[in-house]
């Protein structure tokens, strides 16, 4: 019986492995950094109580769940040539790793939503978007990732396992999937209806920011228009890089097939999308520069 894994992680040179380590410690960092900061601003400043700096505040909280799930781990495989994780710490990391990413997708169609009603209907925005609005969306989103990924997880925690090495530098579907004794087609069925989800949330992300460009084009003057182009097609960058990366990973056929490719795949949407999140969505926001100042001056003036 199989009590833990042995997780590969990338082979590569030595010289390389410093190389990622520094690389990705830092990405880590910076994340961390932001998004702290990001909670920090929205807690603190009276002006960020709306709806929009809500959802962004979650966001942050499920990037900060996301990269200490996943990073510390990957970062232990380039300084060692073997890391081990016990079978019950594996699970969990694969729990969280999946609750957190679902509900990360409902969040984005969410705040498209919102961006939606922001910009299309401003009139009426306050009145749909107020705040037990936000806390029913919030909940819900992380109602429907509970619900959506407990029957597959709750399934491949009763698994038994024949071979205990993961190709890979985290507990993922395919790569624990394959260790296993049993008959996984059950789970394998229920991952794709649970994949669904990332459908819908593409679906509805798209629509929003279709909707958006078309509102946007009626504007009249040129930098209003740009500023509005530039705010969209950065929110789609992440967006596409996300949705892309994730895609390929948990809703095409032959997934456990290509596990090299499926690892520098995997880097996208487990540190470079949580690297992006603060600065694209956040810290661009003139209200939040403007709070960050504020404060950073407060800071220094008590200083000298």
């Amino acid at each position: 019986i199989v009590s833990e894994f042995i997780l590969l992680g990338f082979d590569i040179s030595p010289n390389l492995k410093i190389y990622f380590f520094f690389v990705i410690f830092l990405m880590y960092t910076f994340t961390m950094m932001g998004n702290i900061i990001i909670l920090y601003l929205v807690f603190s400043v009276t002006r960020l109580h709306f709806p929009m700096y809500y959802f962004l505040c979650n966001l942050a909280v499920m990037d900060i769940c996301f990269i200490n799930t996943v990073v510390p781990g990957m970062l232990k495989g380039f300084v060692q040539p073997e890391v081990h994780i016990s079978l019950e710490l594996c699970l969990t990391q694969f729990f969280i790793y999946f609750l957190v990413g679902t509900a990360e997708f409902l969040l984005f169609a969410v705040m498209s939503l919102d961006r939606y009603l922001a910009i299309c209907l401003p009139l009426r925005y306050f009145m749909i978007m107020h705040r037990s609005m936000c806390i029913w969306l919030i909940a819900g989103v992380w109602l429907g990732s509970f619900i959506t990924i407990v029957m597959p997880v709750a399934l491949v925690m009763k698994l038994k396992f024949c071979n205990n090495l993961i190709d890979n530098f985290f507990c993922d579907l395919s790569p624990v999937l394959k260790n296993s004794c049993t008959d996984t087609s059950m789970i394998e069925l229920l991952s794709v209806i649970a994949a669904s989800t990332l459908y819908v949330s593409v679906l509805v992300t798209l629509i929003s920011y279709l909707k958006i460009l078309l509102e946007v084009l009626k504007v009249n003057t040129a930098e209003g228009r740009g500023r509005a182009l530039s705010t969209c097609s950065s929110h789609a960058i992440v967006v596409t890089l996300i949705y892309s990366s994730c895609i390929y990973l948990y809703a095409t056929p032959a997934q456990g097939q290509r596990a090299h490719f499926n690892k520098d795949v995997a880097i996208l949407n487990t540190v470079v999308v949580p690297l992006l999140n603060p600065f694209i969505y956040s810290l661009r926001n003139e209200t939040i520069r403007i709070s960050l100042s504020k404060i950073c001056k407060i800071m220094l003036s008590e200083n000298q």
